[in-house]
């Protein structure tokens, strides 16, 4: 079963910046970035993008060098993310919001790395010895002055790399997944034509700096000519970020679901309509629980369009997209994630990698302009994701997501979950997000994440965290409740009423702290 996204010519060069670079000379005054209070025009953005550009061409960093960044949302990234791009080399995030020892783990893991760019908010949270340079705007200062600000002349392609994120994957250890031009400008370029975005199609940034979904969040509206709307906030701030939609003229938002859980239960809460007066939010990256967005979504008054989006970090984010509004709880079980991008088809396959019929499960694999340059520094059997098959006699690279998914009657993509996900719970194989899907429908429970948890003996087992929409909610009551639905070896052994689910930096489910939680007895 393959669907196939519309086929739409690229330039010659499809190089990100480039597009960027247009509406500077065509709108040089227009705001490109606001924050904390300042603004900083499209001129004043390039000018000092080139500069560094050049500063790192004059080292010798250009194409195929790897450029740290460790800042805190600011112009000041933005300038180094677009100089990093001019002088053709690729730039890795280095997430302040992470733990110190984190980064320096993950610093060890870029092959080529040539410069780390921090700030001296973030420099320390690199350790005594960084294996390589560390620098700073504020000590480049008079040498980045004293450099041209027009664009070098250094040729970049669409065969380049623009960036490299790090991802755990299934097997938790930090893996740096590269991401070429080209598929970089085809996924902006398909959001541009497909959804109408444009020099209006202002953003908010609201999710962190090293997910993968931030990269496009970050460059989509310089893309098109908007401006782009930071926060000065290292972690995910609910009230700041819809003081920040109150305020100004935004209107596009991309970000995890559990994020915009949160913001839908920040408006709904004050009364607000500043969510619902977005163009766009662009969300996904975890199972959708619809139920936290349905009684927000029928609000007389909202405009807002809900795009739900899944893809992967190996396939530049995004692959396909769903409009939410034709999504009918009766009809579906599971939201669908819609049709692919441009230049990007959906292969479901078997495990020999053979096409399924139609309605049939399989794994989800993506082919297309979107597909990466491959794990970088790596070896094992993760490289092993990226494949070649053939199709109609001709070969197609694609990578094996490792999700499980089918197309449904009307031709859209629906993902079940994680085929490494799924665990052996009393002799039968258990998706726990399908358990989580059962628990959201139950009344009176507003939110639930189920995690896998092991006995004294080893043993796999299931634990539930409820955030009740009132009071707490009876052990026993809910066990009887799902018990209507599932069979029982999928009802969870113990269930836990917590006020909230906690989220990771990226705006994720952290089921790994409710576990500890609920180990240290809290």
């Amino acid at each position: 079963m393959i669907l196939q996204g519309k086929r739409v010519a690229l330039p010659s060069a499809p190089v990100v910046h480039r597009q960027f670079e247009a509406h500077a000379r065509a709108t040089p005054d227009a705001v490109a970035v606001s924050c904390a209070g300042r603004q900083v025009t499209y001129a004043e953005l390039d000018a000092r993008a080139n500069r560094f550009a050049h500063f790192l061409a004059a080292r010798g960093t250009g194409r195929g060098a790897k450029v740290g960044l460790c800042l805190d949302y600011s112009a000041d990234l933005l300038v180094a993310i677009l100089g990093t791009l001019k002088a053709g080399a690729a730039y890795v995030p280095f997430d302040p919001a992470y733990p110190p020892a984190r980064l320096r783990l993950l610093l060890d893991q870029v092959p080529d790395l040539a410069l780390i760019v921090a700030s001296p908010a973030t420099a320390g949270l690199l350790g005594q010895a960084p294996p390589v340079e560390v620098a700073g705007f504020e000590e480049l200062s008079d040498r980045l002055a004293a450099l041209p600000d027009t664009a070098p002349a250094v040729e970049v392609t669409g065969d380049d790399l623009c960036y490299a994120v790090f991802t755990s994957g299934s097997t938790g250890t930090p893996k740096l997944t590269a991401v070429r031009h080209a598929g970089w400008f085809n996924l902006m370029n398909w959001l541009r034509l497909e959804y109408g975005l444009h020099r209006g199609s202002h953003n908010l940034v609201v999710s962190a700096f090293g997910f993968d979904l931030s990269q496009r969040a970050l460059m989509t509206p310089l893309f098109c000519g908007a401006t782009q709307h930071l926060m000065a906030s290292r972690n995910f701030d609910p009230m700041l970020a819809y003081r920040t939609l109150n305020e100004h003229d935004v209107r596009t938002v991309h970000c995890a679901s559990s994020t915009l859980y949160l913001l839908v239960d920040w408006e709904t809460a004050r009364g607000g309509d500043a969510l619902a007066r977005l163009d766009y939010v662009l969300f996904g990256g975890e199972p959708l629980k619809a139920e936290r967005l349905a009684d927000w979504a029928r609000r007389e008054g909202n405009t807002c369009t809900l795009l739900h989006q899944y893809g992967v970090a190996e396939c530049t984010d995004v692959a396909t997209s769903y409009d939410l509004a034709g999504y009918r709880p009766g009809a579906h079980e599971v939201a669908p994630v819609g049709r692919p991008a441009h230049n990007t088809d959906i292969h479901l396959l078997d495990e020999e990698l053979r096409g399924v019929a139609a309605g049939e499960q399989g794994e989800i694999c993506i082919s297309g302009t979107g597909v990466g340059a491959g794990y970088l520094g790596g070896s094992g059997p993760e490289n092993a994701k990226f494949t070649t098959i053939e199709v109609d006699g001709v070969p197609r690279r694609l990578y094996r997501t490792g999700d499980r998914g089918y197309v449904d009657e009307d031709g859209q993509l629906v993902v079940l979950g994680r085929i490494d996900a799924q665990v052996k719970v009393r002799g039968m194989r258990i998706d726990p997000s399908d358990v989580e899907r059962a628990l959201g429908r139950l009344a009176g429970v507003r939110e639930a994440a189920v995690a896998v948890t092991y006995t004294g003996s080893g043993e796999a087992e299931l634990s539930a965290f409820v955030v009740p929409a009132g009071g707490d909610l009876a052990e026993e009551d809910l066990r009887a409740r799902l018990l209507e639905d599932l069979p029982r070896n999928m009802v969870p052994a113990r269930f836990t009423n917590v006020p909230r689910i906690p989220l990771s930096p990226h705006g994720k489910v952290d089921r790994a702290a409710l576990v500890d939680a609920q180990a240290r007895g809290l």
